[in-house]
């Protein structure tokens, strides 16, 4: 299973937000993680980059 970490830059400073994430859906400006374990996270921000090379994601938060 392809699993990611997030990282979120907020200004400027990137930092991680969630690790072992199988799902990421986007409405509009918000954006809702979740994990390995069903467990969920949400954050306003777009996402830059997605990287499957490396396991990371990272968003810009608002």
């Amino acid at each position: 299973m392809c699993e990611l970490n997030v990282m979120v830059i907020t200004d400027g400073k990137k930092e991680m937000f969630m690790e072992s994430v199988t799902r990421i859906a986007v409405d509009d400006d918000s954006i809702e993680l979740t994990g390995i374990f069903g467990d969920k996270k949400n954050v306003t921000g777009h996402i830059k980059e997605i990287n499957f090379s490396t396991g990371e994601t990272i968003i810009i938060k608002k």
